[in-house]
């Protein structure tokens, strides 16, 4: 099973994030349904590690988080733009609970997370974008905000590649205090 942690978005938000997803030619947007905020990727697991994952954080107590938006930028890899993505205000609850994630998933047997976290919502590759086209696009966009909105879980997702997007399959909630 390919697997990761992360928060299911509240639709009100998913809605504004939708409404940037226009405009800017070479982007294969992101569907609605596919917006969350990864937490801590997993990848490929096998069956009896999954359930120590699923163990791990049924035993983590977290507390609620509150998101707010803010802006938009891309990942760039080798030089080249590959994906656009909108950000996630500075959060110390956030950092908190991604912290509490990942030390649950290093007790469940995997390794640490080499990446820093930075909390964003992808909402779209880029394949062969006009430099020009975004940089206008991200200039327009630059100023976006939204929130705060209340997170009460956080979601083990299942992931299956697909040739337009993946799927992503909520496993199971746990809740937050």
């Amino acid at each position: 099973m390919r697997l990761f942690v992360g928060l299911v978005l509240p639709w009100e938000l998913r809605a504004r994030l939708a409404e940037l997803c226009t405009g800017l030619p070479g982007a294969r947007w992101v569907p609605p349904a596919n917006f969350h905020l990864t937490l801590r990727f997993l990848g490929e697991v096998a069956p009896n590690q999954a359930e120590d994952i699923d163990l791990a954080l049924a035993a983590l107590r977290g507390r609620r988080v509150s998101l707010e938006m803010s802006g938009v930028g891309t990942v760039n890899r080798a030089g080249r733009e590959v994906a656009l993505w909108a950000g996630v205000a500075r959060n110390p609850g956030l950092e908190h609970l991604q912290a509490k994630v990942e030390t649950a998933m290093q007790r469940a047997g995997l390794m640490a997370e080499k990446r820093r976290f930075v909390p964003h919502v992808t909402l779209a590759r880029l394949d062969q974008v006009v430099e020009a086209k975004l940089a206008e696009y991200l200039q327009a966009q630059n100023l976006f905000r939204f929130g705060p909105v209340e997170i009460g879980h956080l979601t083990l997702f299942s992931s299956l590649l697909g040739k337009d997007a993946s799927v992503y399959t909520a496993e199971v909630d746990y809740p937050l205090g």
